[in-house]
């Protein structure tokens, strides 16, 4: 290799790069940017990147990033469609210990939801049918975790979340705390498929590449508990007709469940409907810390 950096071509070129990491203080640091140097340098080898594909790359992550706020994560988007969250997902979090699968966090989670009470309402005039979602947060062992939090996000009946509209407030979106038998329930609405935002840089690239924008019907989890792993997650309904052709690849088999139909009558909490409601219950198993780390 050349001892300067002048006139550098080539394998020569990369490997420039890659030793002007060498001297970082962090070893992480140094092992994934000379990673992701090598890598991208053969990535425009392979695909032999023209400079007008270079400055239309520069442009769409320039959009990428003037499209982003607080409650629209358009990076977040851009990984999840081209597969990078899952992968991340799967590495982090390994299905061998017994624990509810992970999946992708999704670009719609917001700090600060509203606390809801056990059987409390976070739907505060989201359309749709109403859907109580309950279960029991538990071990691998399946012992109960109580004062586990829960937070819960999800899309109403047009397929939009609140950040995506002008709301009087928070709609299904909240968190609680597990009982002492590590129990949860709210209301909320039945949700329904949704094409992920595309009025954006990351929707051009999916009609660029012929590719659907839909997601499964499903609902938001993110489960923490002192002494155990984190767990991100979707709890999906049963039957939908894009469970096979995610946008983002975030669907497990095992977390399907049957989202049931009732005719307007009594729920199993006491509340009356003169509407249909539906139920869905799912248990949230946690794996310890030390599992998570084995």
């Amino acid at each position: 290799m050349r001892s300067n950096r002048m006139d550098l071509q080539g394998d020569d070129l990369t490997d420039a790069v890659v030793a002007s990491f060498d001297g970082s203080p962090d070893p992480r640091t140094k092992a994934v940017m000379s990673a992701l140097v090598r890598h991208l340098h053969e990535f425009a080898r392979e695909v032999k990147l023209t400079e007008a594909e270079y400055f239309t790359a520069i442009d769409f992550l320039t959009r990428t990033g003037q499209i982003s706020t607080g409650t629209r994560q358009e990076f977040v988007l851009l990984a999840d469609v081209l597969g990078l969250s899952m992968l991340t997902v799967g590495l982090g979090n390994p299905k061998s210990t017994g624990a509810t699968e992970s999946t992708v966090f999704g670009p719609f989670f917001v700090e600060g939801s509203p606390a809801v009470e056990l059987g409390g309402d976070i739907s505060n005039g989201a359309p749709g049918h109403p859907c109580l979602v309950s279960g029991r947060v538990l071990s691998t062992k399946g012992e109960p975790i109580a004062g586990a939090l829960v937070e819960t996000w999800q899309a109403d009946e047009d397929g939009f979340y609140d950040v995506q509209k002008d709301t009087d407030g928070p709609q299904n979106r909240g968190h609680q705390t597990t009982d002492a038998e590590g129990n949860y329930s709210f209301w909320a609405v039945r949700p329904v498929a949704y094409p992920i935002p595309d009025d954006g840089p990351v929707g051009g690239l999916l009609r660029a590449g012929g590719r659907g924008a839909m997601r499964p019907a499903h609902v938001h989890f993110m489960v923490t508990a002192p002494g155990y792993a984190r767990l991100i997650t979707h709890v999906f309904a049963r039957g939908d007709e894009y469970l096979a052709k995610d946008a983002v690849f975030g669907v497990k088999d095992s977390l399907i469940a049957d989202f049931v139909e009732h005719p307007a009558c009594t729920a199993p909490d006491g509340r009356t409907f003169d509407e249909p409601f539906y139920t869905v219950d799912y248990d949230l198993i946690l794996a310890t810390t030390e599992e998570a780390e084995q």
